[in-house]
Formats: structure tokens, C-alpha cells, sequence
């Protein structure tokens, strides 16, 4: 019912765009004469126009829905939704261009049916914006939200569950997994709700609105038996293709003598990507240690005067595919506070195996402020100019922290690690670390420049309001 009342809803509001247009269209043709003045004869009361314009209204929703513009999805992005409007605007023009050359030449203007397609694919595209930007806002709070279960923990499992994570816009909340591994016990935030036979009980206890299988291709009578299950009850069931557990981007095509070869693409960037994004590593960092050198020292010189020893931080952190490097921070604690972390590890709250402490006593007065603010990532750039650091990517972990990794973890060091990226910008220290991992696999495998503006653009207000940072 709901689905019909939006589908309906849809439809009045993009009608009323569509006559807003044509209406547009006639006083840019008629009144202010853009571009091409109109000859007295060939002037037409607007009344002429309301029949050819209804059929232009029902031409354009019928083709819109032909096109799939009406059809529920999750997912997609709004250059998709705008191919559907300017497809079918210009099939629905070039059959009334037609109509007026062959039946009313005289009447209808083919000034005024061009500046009706050019505003209807205006007004529609920014419409489908607006309500794409609407149902994000939205599906962040947790309105008109799907409860996903997941159906397999496996590496299908994962990729799914990290997809959801990153995109919190698609409107799925993951109430948890089953699994007939009981080793799995969590992933993050997401919890096993018990094994494959317990399906039925768990849907109806978590109020379950839809199931993705993610279990292998092999498990043919567990999925069917999932599916049964959930039709049972009214749940949506979808299976997600194990065929390489991939999508087409991540498969490698090649051919000998005519007989194709498919082969998995590692999980790691593309030369030419990797070349544009250590370009724009190179002067980005560059101009901010040029524009923040006198802050920088002003910073140095106050964390002097404040504790003794040296104002700079160095650490061996591991970088891309393994390799370690020296990163260099403000130093924000006391000297020797890498000596106390035994002491403190019961107040550890980070999870996995990483530490991190709110309220850490080990921390000076300027210190406390840089951290919160980030400014002790600065030096940070000089990291990024001698290639050990991007500016965009997962975050280098110490030795001791990757000793610990989970195969599965290990894929976050298939790229250049960053001072910022996906999981700073989407919880920064309030993420559990299996959460952590899956962003950052997510981000490597669907790098690209404009992912990573996204996340550069999405830090500035994390750096001004200190959410997540300690």
C-alpha cells in the first residue's frame, strides 16, 4: 500500500513538472522570444497548445515507465536515474517534432516543443536529486529502513555487509547474520544469530523485512530450504550471485586464439588511477605544508613549551602491501606514554586489535586540543610527499596491530594507506575495527578520483566539529 500511494505520488509530481515545463516553454517561446523573435502569423494562443500538450504529458509518463523510471531499486546512482528522463523526454520529442511536420505545421511551434524537452529533463533530473537527497537524509535516520538479515558470513557475506556500511543511503540495517560456523560469532557490530536451522526463529524474533543469501553456489538445498522459509513467512528472500563472488569491474577478461579467460582482479588500484592519485598526492600536499608552515611551527613551539622533548612524533607503522615506514605527528602525549599502554589496557575501548582511550591520561594540554581538532596529522603531509602515504585511503596500522589481522583483514593493505578515508568519515574512532576493514576493502575496490573527493569534501566537517576524534 505504501509502494502504491509513493508510486502515485510520483507520478502527480512529475505530471505537474511536465505541464510546469510546456507552460515554461510556451513564455519562452511566445513572451520573451529567446533567441528567435515570432512572426504575428505564426502566433498561437496557449489555448491551441492544451491538447498536444496533454498528449505530451501521457506520452512522456507512459515512456518514463517503459524505461523503468517508476520501478522500485535500491541502489543506483541519480546519473542513472537522469539517462531514464532524457531517454525518454527525447523519444516522447522526436515523436511530437514528427506530429507537428506531418499534421499541424502551421499551428504548433518546433522552437517551443525544444524548450519543453530541454526544461522537462531539467525539472525531472532535479526532482529525482531532490528525492534521492530526501531518502538519504532520511534512511540515516533510520526512516523507511529495510531489517536485513544476512544469510552466510562467508567472503560473499562480507562484501555485502561492507557495501551496506558504506552506502547507509541504500536504507538496509543488518540485524545480524546465521551461520553454520560457529567460529563466526561477530563482525563489528553484527552479530551471528545462530545457525541455518534456526532461520524461522530468528526472523520472527528480529522482525526481519528482507534476507540476503550470500551462502555458495554449492549449498543448492540450503538456499532453496532459505527461500521456503522466508516465503513462509513473508519475507522477502534474494540470492547474491557467487559466480566469483565479484562484480563484472572486478574481473579480468583476457583471450588465447579465441578461447576466453577470466581471471579475479586483485583487490588494489589501477595503474593509471594509482598514478592520477599520487599526482594529486604530490601538489595537494605540497600546497598545504606551503599555506599551514607558520600554524605548524606555531604548534611545534607551543607543545615544547608545554613538556619536554621533541615536538614531533615518529612511529613504524605498516604501509601498502606490508612494507613499513616511519609516520611523523605532533607528538600529543607525555614522552615515554608508549611505555604506559600495558598499564592502561584494561581501559582500552577500541576493539580488535586496536587501543584507543577517550579520555587518555597520557595526554598534555595541547596535545588533548590537536588531537581533537586533527592538527597533529599535519606533519602527516610530509609522509605523503616522500610516497610512503596518500592523502586518501585506510589508515597504517602499527606492526603489533597487523600481527594480529585476519586474513580477510590483510585486503586493507592492498592500497596506499591515507590520512583520511571512508571509515574516518563514517564514524572515525566510534567504529568497532571488523567495521573499520570492511570500509576500507570497500574503498579499494571502488576507488576512484570522485570517491575520493567525496570523502576529502565529507572530512572539513568532521575536522571542525571533532566528531570520533580521540
Amino acid at each position: 500500500m505504501k509502494r502504491l500511494r509513493a508510486l502515485a505520488l510520483t507520478l502527480l509530481l512529475d505530471a505537474a513538472l511536465i505541464n510546469l515545463a510546456f507552460g515554461l516553454a510556451y513564455i519562452m517561446r511566445y513572451t520573451l522570444e529567446l533567441f528567435v523573435p515570432v512572426l504575428d502569423e505564426f502566433r498561437a494562443p496557449y489555448q491551441a497548445y492544451v491538447p498536444f500538450q496533454l498528449g505530451y504529458t501521457v506520452m512522456l509518463l507512459i515512456f518514463l515507465a517503459v524505461d523503468g523510471a517508476y520501478t522500485p531499486r535500491r541502489g543506483g546512482s541519480w546519473f542513472s536515474d537522469l539517462y531514464r528522463v532524457f531517454n525518454a523526454t527525447t523519444t516522447v520529442g522526436v515523436i511530437a517534432f514528427a506530429v507537428v511536420f506531418f499534421l499541424r505545421p502551421l499551428v504548433y511551434s518546433r522552437g517551443l516543443i525544444l524548450w519543453a524537452i530541454v526544461l522537462t529533463i531539467g525539472l525531472l533530473g532535479l526532482a529525482r536529486l531532490g528525492q534521492r537527497l530526501t531518502r538519504a537524509a532520511l534512511r540515516r535516520r533510520g526512516v523507511g529502513v529495510a531489517r536485513v538479515l544476512i544469510v552466510g558470513a562467508g567472503e560473499m557475506g562480507r562484501t555485502v555487509m561492507r557495501t551496506i556500511v558504506a552506502q547507509p543511503e541504500l536504507g538496509y540495517q543488518i540485524v545480524g547474520f546465521v551461520d553454520d560456523d560457529l567460529a563466526k560469532t561477530e563482525l563489528g557490530r553484527f552479530k551471528s544469530l545462530g545457525r541455518l536451522e534456526q532461520l524461522e526463529v530468528v526472523l520472527k524474533a528480529e522482525r526481519v523485512d528482507e534476507t540476503l543469501i550470500t551462502l555458495p553456489w554449492m549449498y543448492q538445498r540450503q538456499i532453496t530450504a532459505v527461500v521456503r522459509a522466508c516465503e513462509k513467512l513473508g519475507v522477502r528472500a534474494r540470492v547474491v550471485p557467487d559466480l566469483f563472488r565479484l562484480s563484472l569491474s572486478q574481473l579480468d577478461v583476457d583471450e588465447i586464439g579465441g578461447i576466453p579467460l577470466v581471471g579475479i582482479k586483485e583487490a588494489s588500484l589501477p595503474g593509471l588511477g594509482r598514478a592520477l592519485k599520487r599526482g594529486l598526492d604530490v601538489v595537494v600536499a605540497a600546497l598545504v605544508l606551503l599555506v599551514m608552515g607558520l600554524p605548524m611551527l606555531l604548534i611545534a613551539a607551543l607543545i615544547k613549551l608545554e613538556t619536554p622533548g621533541p615536538a614531533l612524533f615518529r612511529q613504524t607503522r605498516v604501509g601498502e602491501r606490508g612494507r613499513h615506514f616511519t609516520i611523523v605527528k605532533f607528538r600529543s602525549m607525555r614522552v615515554g606514554a608508549e611505555g604506559e599502554q600495558d598499564r592502561l589496557r584494561n581501559h582500552n575501548e577500541a576493539s580488535g586489535p586496536l587501543f584507543k582511550i577517550k579520555d587518555d591520561p597520557r595526554q598534555t594540554g595541547v596535545g588533548r586540543f590537536i588531537r581533537r581538532t586533527s592538527l597533529d596529522e599535519l606533519p602527516q603531509f610530509i609522509n605523503v610527499l616522500r610516497g610512503e602515504m596518500s592523502l586518501v585511503g585506510p589508515r597504517p596500522g602499527l606492526p603489533q596491530e597487523v600481527a594480529q589481522y585476519q586474513p580477510w583483514h590483510r585486503q586493507r593493505l592492498e592500497a596506499p594507506q591515507g590520512i583520511t578515508g571512508l571509515w574516518q568519515v563514517s564514524g572515525r574512532s566510534d567504529l568497532t575495527f571488523d567495521e573499520m576493514c570492511l570500509l576500507d576493502i570497500y574503498y579499494i575496490e571502488n576507488w576512484s578520483l570522485g570517491l575520493d573527493l567525496q570523502i576529502a569534501l565529507r572530512t572539513i566537517p568532521l575536522l571542525l566539529f571533532g566528531r570520533g576524534a580521540y
